[in-house]
């Protein structure tokens, strides 16, 4: 399993240096500062290429690019109106620009509108740790009485439409701005930004879409991306929905096993793939993260490693991010099957047999509290998250590979 690290580009406030001290062997990326829809061009692909291998003295880093996260899909594609089928031309040109800078392995995303949900960006544990939340019932205020979204109320039974009127009416004006910004906060590291309106009147374009309808345009989408793919030797791989339950009144179609089953089978390609993140599936209490990796194991092409504790039992409810080894996924038995499938696929020959992992998200901790990184990327939080995951690896490993030798 190689170990990789995200890094956010040269405005990152932590470095590739702390990166290399955290053991870290590579490093996942993209060009946060490109407008979705746009071309990524060689020469921008080589400046951050460069920014991770050169060392402001010039010499070599040791650190190279080795998964682009993510390659973004704009609201048109998956809404398949406006600019959408330029956007898929724009796509492919920057699917090949990548494959000649030698990167292979592109995760993204077709969640609509936001691309990750968080009601707290920095919730306080017993300990002094921070730590990113989603609560459902703050999220409940936002959406009936900040974002005033059109029949929200339904979406919610009356205890919890309840509580969110208890909040609203408790909360300051700076509250609940707050609690806006944390909710819209997006794509970490993107170039775009939403205001309410703007999420508002992405809502009114999605209104009439179906499960259905989004899932098939995804598989339009990958119909036309995957054969570029193949062409290259490019592996895409699609990261869940987060949460994984619908909200705001938006389709979810990747949030279990079942939906990535119907895509594997739709699009049917060793190109077309999964990003297996641990923290956004396991949110969901139905989501069995070690079978899943035993069982779609052959399509993951990179690995997001990371825990949440949830508050309830319900598929959609409260949660916080916990520490690597402490939430409710059994990361042992994951990473054991992770390392069954590389053992699998190396016997089978195939070049792919290391899947790349990051030890995703982190709490801050120690210094991280002062340092202000992006939510969720602390350096310290996600160190200790990297030497716990190495330690899984380094028990597990010989065992593994005894048994199937």
């Amino acid at each position: 399993m190689r170990q990789t690290w995200r890094w956010f580009g040269p405005q990152d406030q932590v470095s590739i240096q702390d990166v290399r001290q955290a053991g870290a062997e590579g490093i996942v990326t993209a060009l946060h500062h490109v407008p979705t829809g746009a071309v990524w061009t060689p020469g921008e692909i080589a400046a951050r290429r460069e920014a991770i291998s050169t060392a402001a003295d010039g010499t070599d880093t040791g650190m190279r690019w080795d998964v682009v996260e993510s390659l973004p899909v704009s609201e048109d594609i998956k809404k398949q109106s406006g600019d959408w089928r330029a956007h898929i031309d724009a796509y492919r040109e920057s699917l090949r620009n990548l494959a000649e800078a030698g990167l292979e392995t592109i995760c993204y995303n077709f969640m609509p509108v936001l691309d990750w949900t968080r009601t707290d960006l920095a919730w306080t544990l017993p300990g002094g740790a921070t730590c990113m939340r989603f609560d459902l019932a703050d999220f409940a205020m936002f959406d009936i009485h900040v974002l005033e979204r059109p029949g929200a109320a339904e979406d919610y039974d009356a205890a919890l439409q309840d509580e969110a009127a208890r909040r609203h009416a408790q909360a300051s004006d700076a509250q609940r701005m707050a609690l806006a910004k944390n909710v819209v906060f997006g794509l970490p590291g993107a170039a775009e930004s939403f205001t309410l309106e703007d999420v508002r009147d992405h809502l009114a374009e999605y209104a009439a879409m179906s499960e259905a309808q989004l899932r098939a345009n995804l598989v339009d989408f990958l119909s036309e991306v995957v054969p570029t793919c193949e062409e290259l030797g490019l592996r895409m791989c699609c990261h869940p929905d987060d949460p994984p339950v619908p909200l705001l009144g938006l389709p979810r179609i990747m949030s279990t096993e079942a939906h990535y089953s119907e895509v594997m089978r739709a699009v049917d390609s060793p190109a077309n793939g999964i990003t297996l993140c641990s923290g956004s599936l396991g949110a969901r209490p139905d989501n069995d993260l070690p079978g899943m990796m035993q069982r779609l194991g052959d399509r993951v092409h990179f690995l997001h490693l990371r825990n949440v504790k949830r508050e309830t039992s319900e598929i959609r409810g409260s949660f916080y991010e916990a520490e690597h080894l402490g939430g409710d996924t059994d990361m042992v038995a994951l990473v054991e099957a992770a390392l069954r499938e590389e053992a699998r696929r190396k016997a089978e020959g195939r070049a792919d047999w290391s899947i790349p992992f990051r030890p995703d998200h982190g709490q801050d901790i120690l210094d991280d509290l002062g340092r202000r990184a992006q939510p969720g990327y602390p350096a310290i939080g996600r160190l200790k998250g990297l030497a716990e995951l190495r330690g899984i690896i380094a028990a597990l490993e010989p065992r593994v590979t005894a048994e199937l030798a």
